[in-house]
């Protein structure tokens, strides 16, 4: 399962210009941001509500700032294709 941060990384440069110094105000490392932020150690919720916090957030955004699904959009090129890729997000969802 992979979430789409795009919209959180835009919020921290519309917030703190550089990714770094929102790192630096969540008293992270850098390494520590963009293993998070590519989907390599999932968020804690004491650091949502620290950096929903930080950034203004409203509360009730927190779902689309950290819970969207990230979907790549691919050009299917057969039935077959198309059936096995959506059993296998059943799977997933199961």
């Amino acid at each position: 399962m992979v979430f789409d941060y795009r919209k959180l990384r835009k919020e921290i440069a519309n917030k703190f210009k550089t990714q770094a110094a929102f790192a630096q105000a969540m008293e992270w490392s850098e390494r520590t941001l963009s293993l998070k932020l590519n989907g390599k150690r999932f968020w804690k919720q004491p650091e949502i509500c620290k950096a929903i916090h930080i950034l203004e957030v409203p509360a009730e955004s927190i779902q689309e700032y950290f819970f969207t699904y990230y979907v790549q959009n691919i050009e299917l090129k057969s039935e077959v294709e198309k059936d096995s890729i959506l059993a296998s997000a059943n799977q997933e969802v199961q």
